[in-house]
């Protein structure tokens, strides 16, 4: 991703083709080091296309992915339908005790083990 990531920057700012030293130069000005491999691999598949090409490809692409966002909204609507229910004073409940956090003693290892 930070190849990519650094090769989209330069593609921004004019170079419509970046070469692994105008990459490399991006990544080390933050200080992040180049892995080569990766790098090269990325530089012979994007070789001869064009950016805005490859983006809108990617966007008709992502646009099928169902995002998952419609679930909230049906809640958030439901509290309207209530009418006179939210005018009603709220009753007041008893404060529970909280409940103690189960430890990870009783499991003979912890998350950072």
């Amino acid at each position: 991703m930070k190849h990519l990531a650094a090769y989209l920057l330069l593609g921004l700012a004019g170079n419509s083709s970046p070469s692994a030293k105008d990459i490399k130069g991006v990544l080390d000005s933050v200080g992040i080091e180049a892995d080569d491999d990766r790098l090269e691999k990325l530089l012979s598949e994007l070789e001869g296309k064009d950016l805005n090409e490859l983006i809108a490809e990617g966007s008709t692409k992502l646009a099928s992915v169902p995002s998952g966002g419609a679930g909230g909204a049906s809640a958030g609507s439901g509290g309207a339908t209530s009418g006179g229910a939210a005018d009603a004073p709220e009753e007041k409940k008893p404060e529970e005790e909280e409940e103690k956090e189960e430890s990870d003693e009783d499991m003979g290892f912890g998350l950072f083990d």
